[in-house]
């Protein structure tokens, strides 16, 4: 099932991808960007980022032998990073951003895709093959520092571009106090799914250790 999810995963985070980008493109030059631009706008998104964690990560351990072709993105706690952020991607597009657009067609399935399926294809196989207990507390240090340096960045960005890529990250509409409630409410989700990710990957971990007895 492991090695079915991890497939799966990877097939439709590829395919996800892919179409999202051949379909952003053109539809951000139409809208006035130049194609560096637009593609800087395609990879804007954490959503887009967080994907292309996931496909490195089953990238990263196809090898039938054992040997990691990523290591970066091979090991234990690089796993459950991704496995946090997808569920961060997950949980923020179903509870806040669903409904603030309606995307029609291919964009409908990209979303569904890169916000629905391959989130639950990840989490599952990270239970399921992923997790093995090796993660520490300290980790979480590390793990935020994804979500913050992509604030960082979008905000950075903001002023130059004119544009941000999620509603709630825009000051020149929402104004200052509004987006640092934004943020941090967003962060503070994201360590409450490091907290849960440690204890679940120290529970599987158990579990598996004394299967293995």
């Amino acid at each position: 099932m492991g090695r079915f999810l991890q497939i799966a995963g990877l097939v439709v985070g590829l395919i996800a991808l892919v179409l999202q980008f051949s379909i952003t493109i053109p539809a951000s030059m139409e809208a006035g960007r130049g194609l560096p631009g637009s593609i800087v706008f395609y990879f804007s998104f954490f959503t887009i980022l967080t994907n292309i964690g996931a496909v490195l990560v089953h990238i990263s351990l196809l090898s039938s032998s054992g040997y990691a072709w990523l290591p970066a993105f091979a090991g234990p706690r690089m796993r459950a990073c991704v496995a946090v952020s997808i569920t961060l991607v997950f949980i923020v597009y179903a509870t806040v951003l669903a409904r603030l657009w309606q995307p029609q067609g291919l964009f409908l399935l990209c979303d569904v895709l890169l916000h629905y399926v391959t989130p639950v294809l990840f989490v599952l196989w990270w239970l399921i093959s992923g997790a093995d207990g090796r993660t520490r507390w300290s980790d979480v240090s590390w793990w935020v520092v994804y979500p913050i340096a992509y604030l960082v960045y979008s905000l950075a960005r903001a002023p130059l571009a004119g544009e941000v890529p999620y509603p709630f990250l825009d000051i020149a509409k929402n104004g200052v106090g509004s987006v640092t409630v934004a943020a941090l409410a967003i962060t503070a989700l994201f360590l409450v799914i490091c907290v849960v990710a440690v204890f679940v990957d120290h529970g599987v971990g158990r579990l598996r250790r004394k299967g293995h007895r």
